[in-house]
Parts: C-alpha cells; sequence; structure tokens
C-alpha cells in the first residue's frame, strides 16, 4: 500500500488528478487516478484481491505514458480529448498488505456484488453508480499454472468480454468489447502467441464483473497467468500493451472494424497443470518403511510476491500419465526420499535422490540422511541443488 501511495506521489507530481475515494475496513486509503477530457468515460479497477498486483504495476505505468506524451504523441492527444480514464489501482489495501486474496473480514470482495458487506466492494458499486461509465476493464492475475485449453500451454493472458447477463443475451456494449478483446489479442500475439485463453462465462451474481455489466456498464475482464522464463515485468509490459491497444482503439475507431470471431474461437481456459512431475519415482518412506514403491509426484509453487521464493509442496501422488507439468523428470534409475522422511499430499518439497546401482548399506532411517548419506542429486522448492546425472 505504501509502495502505491509512493507512485501515486509520482502521478500527481506529473499533474495527474488523484483522489482518495474511500477507506478499506482497516481504514487504508483507497484511491482514484483521472485522465483525460473526453466523453467517453473508461473505468479501470485492480487489485481486489490482495495477491494479483501485476496490473497495479501496469496502470501506473499506463497513467505515467499516458501523461507524459499527450503533447508528443498524435493518437495519446486524441485519446485525451476522446476519453476521461478513471483509474483504482488497489482496491483491495488490506489483502495486499498481507497478500491475500480476500479483505480483513475474510471476504472476497468479487464475490460481495450481490450482499455488499464490504466497504471495498460498497466503494467500488459507489464509484460505478455515481458516474455511469461507459466501459470498464476488471484486472485480475490468475493461476499461473492454467493452460489454455487442452493444450499444456500456460494461459499468460486470458480475457472475457462479460455479457452481464443468464442468459449471455448480447447488447451494444458487449459486442463492442469482444471486437476490442480481438485487437488486443492481435496485439498481444506478436508477444505470446498461443498462449492466450478465454476465461470462462458462466454468470455468476455475487461477481462484481457481471453485476456492473448488468447495471449498465460493459466490463472487460483481463486475467494474468505466467509465462516460464519470464519476469513480472514481462507480464506487466503484456498489460501495458493490452490496454493501451484498447484505449486507442475505442477512439480511432479500428475496433469497429475487428473480427470478433477471433475473440470468439479462443479456447477456454483449463487446469490440470503442475509446476514440476517426478515420472516413476522409486519413493522410500523411513518414516513408515524402507521398501521402495513406485509412483509419480506432482509439485506446485505457493503464490508469493514476485521477489520473494515461493515454497513448493506436493499435490499429488500416483498414476499422473494423464497430466503435464512445466517441468518433467523421468527419476525410475533413482530413489526418491523427501527431507521430512514422508511423501504425502502438502509435504515441503525438499526431494533427496540416491542413484539405485551406486546404494550400498545406507540406513534410510538415520538421523540427518542428507549429511551422513551425501545424495546424489537434491530438488529444493523449484531448483536442483545438485543436478540429476543421466
Amino acid at each position: 500500500h505504501k509502495d502505491v501511495q509512493n507512485y501515486l506521489e509520482q502521478l500527481k507530481k506529473l499533474g495527474l488528478k488523484v483522489d482518495e475515494v474511500g477507506r478499506s475496513y482497516a481504514n487504508r486509503e483507497i484511491y482514484q487516478v483521472e485522465w483525460g477530457t473526453g466523453k467517453l468515460k473508461v473505468f479501470m479497477w485492480s487489485q481486489m484481491h490482495g495477491d494479483e498486483p501485476t496490473a497495479t504495476s501496469a496502470v501506473m505505468d499506463m497513467l505515467a505514458f499516458l501523461q507524459n506524451n499527450r503533447k508528443k504523441l498524435k493518437w495519446v492527444e486524441m485519446l485525451e480529448k476522446s476519453i476521461t480514464l478513471r483509474v483504482v489501482p488497489m482496491l483491495n489495501p488490506d489483502g495486499a498488505e498481507l497478500y491475500t486474496r480476500r479483505n480483513l473480514q475474510s471476504i472476497d470482495i468479487n464475490r460481495d456484488a450481490q450482499n455488499l458487506v464490504t466497504p471495498e466492494g460498497q466503494l467500488l458499486k459507489k464509484l460505478r453508480d455515481e458516474w455511469q461509465p461507459n466501459i470498464g476493464f476488471n484486472l485480475h492475475n490468475q493461476n499461473p499454472l492454467t493452460t489454455v485449453g487442452e493444450t499444456p500451454k500456460q494461459a499468460t493472458i486470458s480475457l472475457l468480454a462479460v455479457s452481464g447477463n443468464l442468459e449471455g443475451k448480447s447488447s451494444e456494449g458487449f459486442e463492442r468489447n469482444k471486437r476490442l478483446c480481438a485487437m488486443m489479442i492481435n496485439a498481444l500475439n506478436q508477444f505470446i502467441k498461443g498462449n492466450i485463453g478465454r476465461y470462462e462465462d458462466d454468470y455468476n451474481p455475487r461477481a462484481f464483473g457481471d453485476r456492473i455489466s448488468e447495471w449498465g456498464t460493459p466490463v472487460i475482464l483481463i486475467e494474468t497467468g505466467a509465462l516460464k522464463g519470464k519476469d513480472e515485468m514481462f507480464l506487466v509490459k503484456l498489460n501495458f500493451i493490452a490496454y493501451l491497444t484498447a484505449l486507442q482503439a475505442l477512439v480511432d475507431g479500428s475496433e469497429k472494424k475487428a473480427d470478433p470471431k477471433i475473440y470468439e474461437t479462443l479456447p477456454f481456459n483449463n487446469d490440470g497443470l503442475y509446476n514440476a512431475i517426478f515420472r516413476n519415482a522409486n519413493i522410500i518412506n523411513p518414516s513408515q518403511s524402507v521398501e521402495p514403491f513406485k509412483s509419480d509426484i506432482a509439485v506446485n509453487a505457493d503464490r508469493r510476491r514476485a521477489e520473494e521464493t515461493a515454497p513448493m509442496f506436493v499435490r499429488e501422488v500416483g498414476d499422473l500419465s494423464i497430466y503435464k507439468a512445466l517441468e518433467m523428470y523421468d527419476v525410475k534409475d533413482y530413489y526418491l526420499i523427501a527431507k521430512s522422511n514422508l511423501v504425502r499430499i502438502g509435504t515441503p518439497v525438499h526431494f533427496l535422490f540416491y542413484k539405485k546401482d551406486k546404494v550400498k548399506n545406507i540406513n534410510w532411517k538415520a538421523e540427518d540422511l542428507e549429511t551422513k548419506f551425501p545424495p546424489d542429486a537434491v530438488y529444493k522448492d523449484g531448483k536442483w541443488l545438485k543436478r540429476l546425472r543421466k
């Protein structure tokens, strides 16, 4: 929250209008930034889930870019005269402070559009109702292991033009948003072709995207996942490109010529991907038995801030032949022992590997096994501290 306040101070110095518009459950300030003087009202909100920060950085960069280039670039000058943009960069400062999804009432704000018991949800509705924007952008992060349809490709960005009704009825704003999604897909395909998915479109009366669309502001949902080998700043840049593509298309008329089928034919999001799978592991659980058994092990990392190391835990044990992972290792020639002496769901990932044809007189139940009997390979929290040998 303090970081956001510092960024907002920088935006103020650039001449942007920054207002405190409400308070969180813990009385932290919630801000709104305004840019532009045009008739078309565009509303964007980010980080209603505290552990989903990518879009917050992207909207800050976007606002600074627009303000710095309104007299340098013709299209930005036209944008400033054509739209009024209001952005809430962090709706859930309490959750952001703790890096948790929910607010301090332990309520998912994005499931509070019906009951409106959270101050953050009440504020979001108030900001929409009082201003009646023409279009909304609902900005989130999704599970980094989400895939594009049945493929093993990560859904780095997923889009949804929200219909806002149970029947999925169309409207002028809904059709426009599908065309805008098509424009964003074309722009992002230069960088992540094949890694763009479509978010599931089931109507949820408790979700703000659905209800804000229903209340008269057609919404586009942008969900950011991950891409193996790319860092957080790469994801921020993708969002920056997507937002500016959509805004430019809104005012230069190009969205009217866009083909909505580009969006409509996107594969829906899917799951079933893991961070890593160890296939054919010969597992020994010294706390139970020293007799090995053969099984696959799937592990996932917990979500953490970008600068923190994400701990990994065992998420599945058994026949995982139908599943894929970002990294897959065939360890049939090794015994695998968890540092905790027991492989089960929830075990922290600190694995010791012993080459089967080299094992002699190892006391698997020895205290401090790793020191007394040095393993041939060690894997901890997604990193090989000592690599497998082929």
